[in-house]
């Protein structure tokens, strides 16, 4: 058997959340299935750590895919001569994107589809290519993947698709999330919130994350606890995003909010376990992979009531209105002055977390893959 797997999204340094669903499950497929030929395929020099088992053939093929010009000459002209010359027995993509004019099988993992509900999200020309070519995906596809019950329902509802068609691969979560001692969390706060506790989000700039209202709250938050408490903001910065940065600069606490930027993985793991809370107010997520992360490191979560965060958060932390600001800060003040709740939302996360493994999360890919054959 032959599988060609769309891996793009294995950069060195770079992995975001659906390059982390690539690197986990296929490093677990490729290595539990050795009698199945791989053939990777990069849009860039790629690293030998992402070839992980013998019987991978990586190929780099051009140009590099990272504008919808280039999406449609990586995946229709360089990706359908491949896939039509080799005629392998399935093209898995972890990032949804198909090859229209490949006469094989094909597999899309669509995590979800916030283009087509806030396309305003994103540059116009990624909107317009998105929202023209992931219906065709849809229905191409021999079958879906997704990462929830929630982007099942909204697949199926927007792409007409039956939904017996569409597998729930969830996301894990990755192995180095874990509790830490109070002398290893106070080294983390000292580092980054000057040695003050903190609450934390963990993301991009985009506007989905909806981070100016979230500031908003941390401010309303902070009038009301008259607290020493600290807004740590960890992620990737969009260049063409300036709503953050003003709304941190009309801050009456900008002093208290910290934006510690991109962090390697290793710190990251700190940063999250170290966190009095994690607040994840998105306005949509098709699965939010912060979350489980939090509930790894036994933290408790604010997250959205939108979408599919109620389904990932269960019953291990309390649900905001994430258009309003004020259910935003009364969460954050209800965890600050309720110990007792705060341990229970721990203790139901030590339960909820459970349901999410990569391991998990292999075998689900795995079966969908072989229900396409």
């Amino acid at each position: 058997m032959q599988i060609v797997v769309n891996t793009r999204l294995l950069i060195k340094d770079k992995l975001d959340g659906i390059g982390w669903f690539s690197y986990q499950t296929l490093k677990q497929l490729t290595q539990k299935n050795p009698d199945v030929h791989f053939v990777f395929l990069f849009d860039r020099d790629y690293d030998e750590a992402f070839v992980f088992s013998d019987n991978i053939t990586p190929l780099v093929l051009g140009p590099q895919a990272r504008h919808p010009f280039l999406y449609y000459a990586w995946f229709h002209v360089s990706v359908k001569n491949v896939l039509n010359r080799l005629k392998p027995d399935l093209f898995l993509s972890p990032d949804g994107f198909l090859s229209l004019g490949a006469t094989c099988k094909q597999l899309p993992v669509i995590h979800d589809i916030n283009f087509l509900h806030n396309p305003k999200d994103l540059k116009p020309l990624t909107s317009k290519y998105y929202n023209y070519f992931f219906p065709k995906y849809a229905k191409l596809g021999t079958r879906i993947a997704t990462v929830s019950e929630y982007s099942k329902q909204d697949i199926s509802e927007n792409y007409q698709i039956q939904s017996d068609k569409i597998d729930v691969v969830y996301n894990g979560i990755n192995e180095g999330y874990k509790p830490l001692s109070e002398n290893n969390k106070q080294d983390t706060r000292t580092r980054y919130s000057q040695g003050k506790p903190y609450f934390l989000f963990v993301g991009s700039q985009s506007p989905r994350k909806n981070l100016v209202r979230l500031i908003e709250a941390f401010d309303k938050f902070k009038e009301q606890s008259q607290s020493d408490f600290k807004l740590l903001l960890v992620g990737a910065v969009y260049a063409s995003e300036s709503t953050v940065k003003k709304q941190i600069d009309a801050s009456k606490f900008k002093q208290d909010i910290v934006f510690a930027g991109r962090q390697k993985q290793e710190e990251l793991e700190k940063i999250m376990a170290s966190a009095f809370a994690l607040t994840f107010v998105p306005y949509f997520e098709g699965f939010g992979i912060p979350i489980v992360e939090a509930l790894q490191c036994e933290i408790p979560v604010i997250c959205s009531n939108t979408t599919s965060m109620p389904e990932i958060i269960g019953n291990a932390g309390l649900l905001v209105d994430p258009f309003d600001t004020n259910s935003i800060s009364e969460a954050m003040l209800t965890l600050y002055r309720n110990e007792s709740l705060r341990i229970q939302c721990i203790q139901n996360g030590i339960e909820q977390k459970q349901k999410f493994s990569w391991d998990k999360s292999a075998n689900l890919l795995w079966n969908s893959m072989m229900k396409c054959l």
